[in-house]
């Protein structure tokens, strides 16, 4: 159980770093490039992946290289998000996303929806819809590029995208824990010609932020995995823990620390996300 502790708590862990990003003036975009080395440094010492073995001639590159890509666009997202619409909706709207591949698995791949599942996806729809519902802000000093609404939408949608293409990897027998290297690897090199093509400045403070959020993004990832193993025959346990923990935590970092201003609407599609986790546990 305390490995998924550790999962719920560096997963909010990386929300709060992100939080305060702007207060510490780190630049989130050179703090992302660091991550992904750490990620992949980490990967290799502690999950010991083999990458040969994508040198097989099925594997679908096309989606490891899509991952390079949207990994660090959807975190750059996540940040704006938090910064913008809060902890709380940021968690709630991510985990959230979790709803995509049964879409995906239903209206792509022909797989049939249970009552349970269609539930499951009804409630998450109706969650999300209260989630996004924001009040006028006016003279906010977390005020940034984009929309709170938009961005919300853009971290539903990109980590849907992303576990549905790491789903397809699986299924194409693609190892994961060489995917993930890979993928981080594509992330961080594509992040580091982004910031040297913008001819960043480069901030001390940033990149020694950078190994604090890779060692946490790579700790939610590791003891994830880790509960998986130790729990093999109760995944459900660490399923549901694990989306609704995050979302119970960070509203209370959110709401308590951060005096986040929710809406009764807000409140509502919390509480509707967390009966949605509930709905689409595997039976």
């Amino acid at each position: 159980m305390l490995t998924l502790i550790a999962s719920i708590l560096c997963s909010v862990a990386v929300s709060i770093l992100l939080k305060v990003a702007r207060q510490r003036q780190i630049d989130v975009a050179q703090a992302i490039m660091v991550n992904y080395g750490v990620a992949v440094t980490l990967s290799l010492v502690l999950l010991q992946p083999h990458p040969s073995s994508l040198l097989h001639p099925a594997t679908p590159w096309w989606i490891l290289i899509a991952l390079g890509v949207l990994l660090p666009s959807v975190f750059l997202f996540m940040a704006a998000a938090v910064r913008q619409a809060g902890i709380v909706l940021s968690d709630a709207a991510q985990r959230l996303s979790l709803f995509l591949p049964l879409l995906a698995a239903f209206l792509l791949f022909g797989e049939h929806l249970g009552n349970q599942k269609l539930l499951g996806i009804a409630l998450a729809l109706s969650a999300l819809l209260f989630l996004l519902i924001r009040p006028r802000q006016t003279n906010s000093q977390d005020s940034g590029p984009g929309h709170p609404t938009l961005m919300l939408l853009a971290v539903w949608l990109g980590y849907g995208v992303i576990d549905i293409m790491f789903k397809q990897l699986s299924k194409a027998g693609a190892a994961f824990s060489s995917s993930l290297v890979v993928s981080f690897s594509l992330a961080g090199v594509l992040m580091l010609c982004w910031l040297l093509a913008k001819r960043t400045v480069w901030h001390r403070g940033s990149l020694l932020a950078g190994l604090v959020l890779g060692s946490l993004n790579f700790g939610n990832i590791f003891f994830y995995i880790r509960a998986h193993q130790i729990f093999p025959e109760n995944p459900t346990l660490v399923f549901s823990a694990m989306n609704i923990g995050v979302i119970a935590l960070g509203a209370v970092i959110g709401a308590g620390f951060f005096k986040e201003k929710l809406t009764v609407l807000n409140m509502v599609g919390v509480a509707l996300a967390i009966g949605a986790i509930v709905a689409l546990i595997p039976r």
